[in-house]
């Protein structure tokens, strides 16, 4: 007969409620807002490397498919991020390329962390895509901070 594995006890006890909720209050919106953060900062990176940001070379980027894109398309235009033209690409609003700014930012600083500590600049790549949309401000700047310092 199998054993149960043990659990690892907590090192702290658990917060109250209202505290611990707003941890996983902040996590649900993070997911949330991660896939327009990815759609605005690939246009953002395709138009910036002289290309047309084309649906079509969306769905590559991403690994989707071309119905997917045009689904997300039709939400970042009613969000006021991105705006199409017929027979032309997809273009940022104003408000998109704050978005995509802000996210390339914060996935700079968090790729840049990653490396910083010995992270392979591949491994440090696809962790920042993930790690990009749950940090707070708080932390990057203590990401930022530690770089400063040398680590």
């Amino acid at each position: 007969m199998a054993s149960r594995p043990k659990s690892v006890p907590r090192d702290e006890p658990l917060p109250d409620a209202e505290v611990h909720s707003e941890g996983f209050r902040q996590t649900r919106e993070a997911r949330r807002s991660a896939l327009v953060e990815d759609y605005v900062e690939l246009i953002a990176d395709l138009i910036e490397d002289g290309n047309e940001a084309r649906q079509v070379d969306i769905a590559a980027r991403l690994g989707v498919a071309q119905p997917t894109v045009a689904k997300m398309l039709t939400r970042l235009c009613a969000e006021g991020l991105v705006s199409r033209k017929p027979y032309r690409g997809i273009f940022l609003t104003e408000a998109g390329r704050k978005v995509a700014d802000e996210s390339r930012i914060r996935h700079q600083t968090v790729e840049a962390f990653l490396r910083a500590l010995g992270v392979s600049a591949e491994t440090a790549r696809i962790d920042a895509e993930g790690i990009e949309h749950h940090v707070s401000a708080e932390t990057l700047e203590a990401f930022r901070r530690a770089m400063a310092k040398g680590l």
